[in-house]
């Protein structure tokens, strides 16, 4: 007979919520990353691109149950995307 380790999320479940709050984190330092890099070249871009670091992380920290979260993340992930776009299309 075999037994089988149970998986992280049935062990823990808790563990799903400290994992998606390093996963905003991880988002946002790569955000200012990138502006950083960008800001060597760009100088308005590359702050623009660090300015929605601290935006990021901050979202990752709200509360799970807040009414209109996911609203509120779906909103500025496409203010973001449509942000990158027009710099990419102006740069």
């Amino acid at each position: 007979m075999t037994t089988s380790q149970p998986d992280d999320e049935d062990g823990d479940p808790g563990l799903a919520r400290a994992r998606t709050s390093l996963a905003w984190t991880r988002t946002a330092l790569s955000f200012a990353a990138v502006g950083g890099v960008v800001l060597k070249e760009h100088l308005i871009p590359g702050l623009l691109i660090m300015a929605v670091a601290p935006v990021i992380w901050q979202l990752g920290h709200l509360a799970h149950h807040l009414p209109g979260r996911l609203r509120l993340v779906t909103t500025t992930i496409v203010v973001v995307a449509l942000v990158a776009l027009a710099v990419a299309v102006i740069g």
